[in-house]
């Protein structure tokens, strides 16, 4: 447990707002890192004497911030920032020196330094640029909308260029669907463990989102189902390939009982397939078992470079006016992609580098993933060997948030489970180890080493209760 004690600035606010507000900048600065054990209501009164019940609004405060979780007989801890929908990259200049980068997930690689730069020289040379600069492209130029079903192409999508629309990532495509999907109100499902940047998109949008059970197979048939009979369920968020945070790639046979029970209850499948790049069997997609009711999106910044903000949708084609109504939904969120950036990433689609730089990272991915299990030792995990990171349940006694703590203590920065957990029920003890994300398998091998020197160690145990 922490010693923290506060520097707390003049305020015309309540005393209890103006501790939660020093509570959030000791975060943000890095004094207090994620995980971080609080000091209890009674202890941080007497040291800032004030009354305990100052202090128990001024973390109920915090809670509401998402900044800190509180488990009754355990104390209050520090969030991870993912845990907050905080998904920014954190400044090269912020990591303390010596951590290792394994919380967020940014596979290394993609074009090189000359190719970069060949292809921005390029474009300034063009003699029709107009459509780069000037308009709003609500769908995408044309030739990007090509680029993107030649993309979609490759995951054995049959697409027309008309019907894609050009997104300014993943979460802009995502939300774009959910807003054409759903309305105010109505129930969206997930996965029970989920992509972090859907939860504050829902409560953005004023949907529920209500969790399905997941097995090593992915999404369970059954909760699906039995979610579909007691709840009116509008849409299905789902990641069958590589799920994000498992890596867990679903079978075929899975996916056809889903798309089976989609249909029977006349539920929208919204399908993320930002990772699809990694499963080199090329299972069939949920938009290629259902177009007639599959949203399905992807995007360029895992598969080829993390800057590229560019995504594409494909609406279903039931009902015949859901392009329409996506389109209007572009509109209101940000009424277009950036069409230089479009335009980069067409230009490597058509070119072959995107899919050159897919073959280079799918291979670096299944490396990664061999050096992490020689490291670690024998565990047991429903991670595919292909996925960009690892799911690691953790050996008894650990819980999550106490070894996400110890691990960056020694060198290593993850992702505790509690992040990804969709709605009131308990995190399983596990994290999140993103592989991809140093530069180097040297740097990937010092934050392996921090992670299994913390497995080999006990955790703390919590102080008593009086």
């Amino acid at each position: 447990m922490t010693s923290w004690k506060p520097e707390l600035t003049r305020s015309d606010e309540p005393l209890y707002v103006t501790i939660a507000t020093a509570l959030y900048r000791d975060i943000e600065s890095g004094v207090l890192p994620p995980g971080t054990r609080l000091p209890t209501h009674r202890e941080l009164a007497r040291t800032l004497q004030v009354n305990v019940g100052t202090i128990t609004r001024a973390y109920a405060e915090a809670a509401r911030r998402g900044l800190i979780d509180g488990e009754v007989g355990r104390g209050s801890f520090v969030r991870h920032p993912a845990a907050r929908g905080m998904l920014t990259t954190p400044a090269p200049e912020s990591v303390p020196e010596g951590l290792v980068d394994l919380a967020f997930n940014l596979p290394a690689g993609g074009p090189s330094q000359a190719e970069r730069a060949a292809l921005l020289r390029d474009i300034a040379l063009k003699v029709e640029t107009d459509g780069l600069f000037t308009g709003y492209h609500l769908q995408g130029l044309p030739s990007h909308r090509a680029a993107g079903a030649h993309w979609l192409g490759q995951r054995g999508i049959t697409a027309d260029p008309d019907r894609i629309i050009v997104a300014g990532g993943a979460q802009h495509a995502l939300a774009v669907a959910l807003a054409t999907c759903a309305q105010p109100g109505d129930v969206i499902l997930a996965e029970a463990l989920t992509y972090t940047g859907l939860k504050p998109l829902t409560r953005l949008l004023g949907q529920r989102l209500q969790p399905v059970a997941i097995d090593d197979d992915g999404l369970v048939p059954e909760s699906f189902e039995a979610a579909c009979e007691s709840k009116e369920v509008r849409a299905l968020y789902i990641q069958p390939t590589s799920q994000n945070p498992t890596a867990v790639t679903m079978p075929l046979a899975r996916r056809e009982a889903i798309v089976e029970i989609a249909r029977r209850h006349d539920v929208a499948l919204v399908e993320d397939d930002t990772y699809g790049f990694v499963d080199a069997e090329n299972i069939p997609t949920l938009a290629a078992l259902a177009p007639e009711r599959t949203y399905y999106f992807t995007s360029l910044s895992k598969s080829v470079t993390s800057g590229l903000r560019l995504g594409y949708l494909l609406p279903p084609t039931d009902p015949t006016d859901v392009l329409e109504r996506a389109v209007a939904s572009v509109t209101a969120i940000g009424w277009t992609a950036a069409p230089l950036i479009t335009e980069i990433g067409a230009r490597w689609i058509e070119s072959g580098v995107a899919a050159r730089c897919v073959l280079e990272k799918r291979a670096e991915a299944k490396a990664r993933q061999d050096i992490a299990r020689r490291i670690l030792g024998p565990i047991e995990t429903p991670s595919r060997r292909d996925g960009c990171h690892l799911w690691l349940p953790l050996p008894e006694p650990w819980r999550a948030n106490d070894f996400v703590a110890r691990a960056r203590t020694a060198g290593a920065a993850i992702s505790s489970s509690e992040a990804f957990v969709v709605g009131r029920g308990a995190a399983p003890h596990a994290v999140r180890v993103c592989l991809s994300t140093p530069r180097t398998r040297v740097e990937l091998e010092r934050g392996l080493h921090a992670i299994a020197s913390t497995l080999r160690s006990v955790p703390s145990d919590a102080p008593a209760l009086v």
